[in-house]
């Protein structure tokens, strides 16, 4: 018999594996027809879709290892991360998905309020939160719209040895900033930055990609700490932050 294990689960919704299934529960089924429709129209690898009977959509496992995980070193090498990077470039490279994204009012209304919730909270120090929110102000400015993923963290970027398996988890995809598709790549991982720039090929702005991060960070903690997770363990949110500072 095989063995269900809780991927994750919170409010929103919850996935689960049985095998070499991903069973993706979400109440909210426009976020799944977003998934469904973008990787049919992404042009690097994604999952394969099994089955869809709402609220389920059924997933098949994509080869390989996670590119890593924010607040550990990653164990892929760094023609992986180019890997990573040119696959980047890819997506942005295509067609542009009919629905749009964010918009820049929203994107900055939503960090006006976590930062004031951060400091009347006392989440965090507020001259971090103000320096940090300077820094994300720079990535708050007009751009050319791409097909991005929209949540391409490390631990949505499969790898076997240094080729692309499948990019997963396409919920957030509309047509939104190449740059921070690289930021949310990157984010905790710096270190690797050059790498992602190299494998996209073109030139990237890192005053944006830190804009980002900053922005990222920021925006995540109270829905991190609202779901259970701990922005403040080693390499993860906080020291994002500390290390804008």
């Amino acid at each position: 018999m095989e063995e269900v294990k809780v991927v994750v689960a919170h409010d929103d919704c919850a996935t689960l594996r049985v095998g070499d299934v991903f069973l993706k529960i979400d109440a909210d089924q426009t976020r799944t027809d977003v998934e469904v429709e973008a990787m049919t129209m992404a042009p690097i690898p994604t999952p394969r879709v099994l089955w869809r009977k709402p609220p389920v959509l059924a997933l098949a496992a994509v080869p390989g290892m996670a590119l890593g995980r924010l607040g550990e070193p990653s164990p892929a090498s760094p023609a992986a991360w180019a890997a990573a990077g040119a696959a980047a470039r890819k997506l942005h490279d295509a067609p542009l998905p009919p629905w749009p994204g964010r918009r820049l009012d929203e994107l900055a209304s939503r960090l006006d309020g976590e930062c004031e919730w951060l400091v009347t909270n006392g989440v965090l120090p507020a001259e971090l939160v103000t320096r940090n929110r300077e820094v994300a102000e720079t990535a708050l400015r007009p751009w050319k719209p791409v097909f991005a993923h929209g949540d391409l963290q490390i631990t949505h970027v499969f790898v076997d040895g240094d080729e692309i398996t499948g990019v997963i988890d396409w919920s957030e995809a509309a047509q939104g900033d190449a740059l921070y598709d690289l930021a949310v790549l990157t984010l905790g991982h710096e270190e690797h930055l050059a790498d992602v720039v190299a494998g996209y090929g073109t030139d990237v702005d890192t005053d944006v990609i830190r804009g980002w991060w900053s922005w990222r960070s920021l925006v995540a903690v109270r829905w991190l700490v609202e779901h259970g997770f701990d922005p403040s363990l080693p390499g993860c949110e906080f020291d994002v932050l500390r290390s804008q500072m």
